[in-house]
C-alpha cells in the first residue's frame, strides 16, 4: 500500500482525536493517529464503512500533512474498491495531489479511476505525470508499465455534461461594419447581419456504450450534441451527432474508427445535415508523452444555400507530453479541404495551436493559443476580392476541483477571437466566457 507514513509518526501526532469506544456506549476515549488508523482500517475490513469513513475523515484534519494525506489515500482506496464510489475516490485523491504533486503512487491510482470512470485521455495525461515528477523507483515504473497496460479493460458507458450561462461580445460571428463592399457597389447591412452581443445558455453533453467484441476489439457509439442558446431564436446554434465504429487496441496503440451522421440547426429551422467517418490512431512516445493522428472526410448539404453543399476532408496531428508532475501542454497542427459545389465556397485550411495545462492548489489552469488561414478556390460573383482569412485565437480555462457538488465542479472560460478576411462581411472580432459547472458519469 502506498504510505505517506514518517519514522516514529504514530508518537508524533499533533493532537489526540476524542472518538466514542466502539464497546460502549457512553464513555469516549481519546485516541493517537496511530490507534484511529487501527481503528478505521478494523472497521474497514469488517465491512462498516460508514465508521471507517467518519474515523479515516477526522484524521484528515490532523495538522501533519503526511498523516493526513495517509488517511485521504486509504479512504479513497476503500472508496472505490470497497464501495464503488469512483468519483468520490478521485476527489480525495485529487486533495492529495493538491499538496504532494510528486505522489506518483497516487497518481497511479487515479489514472486507474479514471480509466475505470472511461475518462482514458485523462487516464493517459496521469501516467504521464506521474513518470514526469522522476526518480520512480523500480516497483513504481513496473505499475505505471502495468497501469498503461490497463487502460484497455474500458468503462462499458459512460459520459459528460457542462451547462453555462455564457456572455458573447458577437454572438453571430459577424463584422461590426455598417455596409458591404461588393462589384455593385456598397450595400447597406441589416441590423441582424452585424455583430451582435448577448447572453446565452451554452450546453454540451456526450455519452457512449462501448460493447467488446473481442480481446482486443470494441464497438463503441457515441452521441454528442452541443447548443448556445439566446433569447432571440433566430442567433440560437444546435449540432447533434451520432457516431458508431470499431476500436482496436494492438500493443500501446489504439486505433478508432467512426461513422455517421451530424445535424445543425441555426435559429429555428435545419441549417446542415453531415454524413461522415473518420480514423484516429493513438501511439505514446515513452512514458510522458503521446502522438495523435486523425483523418476525416465529410459530405455536408448545406440546407439554407446548395452553392455550399460539398465535401470536407481533413487531417489533424498533435503531440502531448507532461513536463513535470503539475505541468504539461501540447501542440497540433491541421490542414482541410472543403470542395464545394461553387469554388468561392471552396477552400483550404492550414493551421496550428499550443496548449498548456498547470495545476494550482485545487484548480486547473488551461491556456490555448491558434492561428488558421483560408483561402478560397476563386472570387464569388458578388465580391471584388477572393476571400482569404487569418484567424487568431486564444483562451484560459480554470476548473475548480476542490470545489465539488453530487459530482458537479464549477469551471470558468475567456476566449478571444479575431478574424481577418479580405471580405468585410467575415472580418470580425469576438470575445466571450463561460461560467458553468462540469460534470462527468
Amino acid at each position: 500500500m502506498f504510505s505517506f507514513a514518517v519514522a516514529g509518526w504514530a508518537m508524533s501526532a499533533a493532537a489526540g482525536v476524542e472518538v466514542q469506544s466502539p464497546n460502549a456506549s457512553s464513555r469516549s476515549s481519546t485516541l493517537t493517529a496511530a490507534q484511529l488508523f487501527a481503528f478505521a482500517d478494523a472497521a474497514r475490513d469488517s465491512g462498516d464503512f460508514t465508521k471507517a469513513a467518519i474515523a479515516y475523515r477526522a484524521l484528515t484534519s490532523n495538522p501533519d500533512v503526511d498523516l493526513r494525506n495517509e488517511a485521504r489515500f486509504r479512504l479513497a482506496m476503500m472508496l472505490a474498491d470497497k464501495q464503488h464510489r469512483l468519483r468520490d475516490a478521485a476527489i480525495e485523491l485529487r486533495r492529495i495531489l493538491d499538496e504532494k504533486p510528486k505522489a506518483a503512487r497516487v497518481r497511479l491510482e487515479l489514472a486507474r479511476i479514471q480509466a475505470a470512470l472511461g475518462h482514458l485521455g485523462m487516464a493517459q495525461r496521469e501516467l504521464r505525470a506521474a513518470q514526469a515528477s522522476g526518480g520512480l523507483p523500480p516497483d513504481v515504473v513496473r505499475l505505471v508499465r502495468f497501469y498503461a497496460a490497463a487502460l484497455h479493460a474500458n468503462k462499458p458507458w459512460g459520459g459528460s455534461l457542462e451547462v453555462s450561462l455564457a456572455p458573447d461580445s458577437n454572438i453571430n460571428r459577424a463584422t461590426r461594419s455598417d455596409t458591404l463592399g461588393t462589384v455593385l457597389g456598397n450595400f447597406t447591412l441589416d441590423e441582424n447581419a452585424k455583430a451582435r452581443s448577448g447572453l446565452g445558455l451554452s450546453l454540451r453533453g456526450q455519452t457512449y456504450v462501448r460493447a467488446p467484441l473481442s480481446g482486443h476489439l470494441s464497438l463503441v457509439v457515441r452521441a454528442s450534441g452541443q447548443a448556445s442558446l439566446y433569447r432571440t431564436p433566430a442567433f440560437n446554434d444546435v449540432l447533434a451527432g451520432v457516431q458508431a465504429g470499431p476500436e482496436l487496441v494492438s500493443g500501446k496503440d489504439r486505433l478508432s474508427l467512426t461513422l455517421g451522421p451530424t445535424w445543425r440547426w441555426f435559429g429555428s429551422a435545419p441549417y446542415s445535415v453531415s454524413l461522415g467517418g473518420s480514423a484516429t490512431l493513438q501511439h505514446p512516445l515513452g512514458a510522458r508523452a503521446q502522438w495523435r493522428l486523425e483523418g476525416g472526410m465529410a459530405h455536408t448539404a448545406n440546407l439554407f444555400n446548395a452553392l455550399q453543399t460539398g465535401t470536407t476532408s481533413s487531417l489533424i496531428t498533435g503531440y502531448d507530453r507532461a513536463l513535470s508532475a503539475r505541468l504539461g501542454g501540447g501542440a497540433q497542427l491541421s490542414i482541410s479541404r472543403t470542395a464545394a459545389r461553387d469554388p468561392g465556397f471552396s477552400d483550404v485550411t492550414a493551421g496550428g495551436s499550443l496548449f498548456a495545462f498547470r495545476e494550482i492548489g485545487g484548480a486547473t489552469l488551461v491556456l490555448n493559443g491558434g492561428y488558421s488561414r483560408l483561402e478560397a478556390d476563386a472570387r464569388l460573383l458578388l465580391y471584388p476580392r477572393r476571400r482569404v482569412d487569418d484567424r487568431f485565437t486564444a483562451s484560459a480555462s480554470l476548473s475548480w476541483r476542490r470545489l465539488h457538488w453530487k459530482g458537479l465542479s464549477p469551471l470558468t472560460r475567456l476566449r478571444w477571437e479575431r478574424n481577418r478576411s479580405t471580405i468585410e462581411l467575415y472580418d470580425y472580432r469576438r470575445i466571450s466566457g463561460e461560467i458553468g459547472i462540469t460534470s462527468a458519469f
